[in-house]
């Protein structure tokens, strides 16, 4: 059953990832942000689907701010609850896959990307629902939902038989989940600090394919929303 629920997990999340990159702008003079940058890998896969040559990040893992910079990713070492090292109004496009959901003071990350973005530009942020029939079903178990089992740095996949990563020691307290967000709740956080929210797309249905996901955004596992500075 593991194997199964993993299956089912990196299909959603190889579609998250197509779902992103249908909503970056082609723009060759773009000035682009990956929040999370990780290695660089993923970053430079969606500056190159943007067109441009202007690519920064920031990461908080020494070890993968050095491979995102050996990768040509202009990388600033930060903590993403804090105020970003970019000036006002400096950036035409910003990605955040999976990261909200790790941030405690996620009113200053909000306000930051605003902050940051040129009038007009916007964010592509991605993260987990909290409202997937896989979260609902656990809830009726009484199990931890499937998107909150990774909130101590003592050990992961507490409360959830299924969980990935059950039993597994959490090396960084910066991997753990803080908060999840349902689709409603989401969209009205962004938009109380002045972003209009153009299009929302999902993925992952458990156990049904992944591209129901996108049908039913309501319940699918992740939903990505494009957000503009208006």
């Amino acid at each position: 059953m593991k194997k199964y629920v993993e299956g089912m997990y990196t299909s959603a999340a190889v579609l998250n990832q197509k779902n992103i990159h249908r909503l970056l702008e082609p723009n060759p003079n773009a000035r682009f942000l990956d929040l999370g940058c990780d290695d660089g890998k993923i970053t430079l896969d969606m500056a190159k689907k943007i067109g441009t040559p202007h690519v920064y990040g920031v990461e908080i893992v020494d070890s993968r701010i050095l491979q995102a910079e050996e990768k040509g990713v202009k990388v600033k070492k930060g903590d993403l609850n804090r105020q970003f090292d970019f000036d006002d109004g400096s950036l035409d496009a910003i990605h955040a896959n999976q990261v909200i959901e790790h941030i405690v003071e996620s009113d200053s990350f909000v306000q930051e990307i605003y902050r940051v973005l040129k009038k007009g530009g916007y964010a592509v942020i991605s993260t987990e629902n909290a409202s997937s029939w896989c979260n609902i079903f656990a809830s009726l178990m009484g199990w931890q939902i499937f998107s909150l089992t990774n909130f101590s740095s003592r050990k992961q996949g507490m409360g959830n038989p299924l969980a990935l990563h059950r039993g597994q020691g959490a090396d960084l307290a910066s991997w753990n989940h803080v908060r999840i967000y349902n689709i409603r709740g989401l969209k009205e956080y962004v938009e109380a600090f002045g972003f209009q929210v153009e299009k929302i797309l999902g993925a992952g249905y458990f156990p049904l394919p992944a591209f129901i996901g996108n049908l039913d955004k309501t319940h699918s596992h992740f939903m990505t929303f494009k957000i503009r500075k208006v």
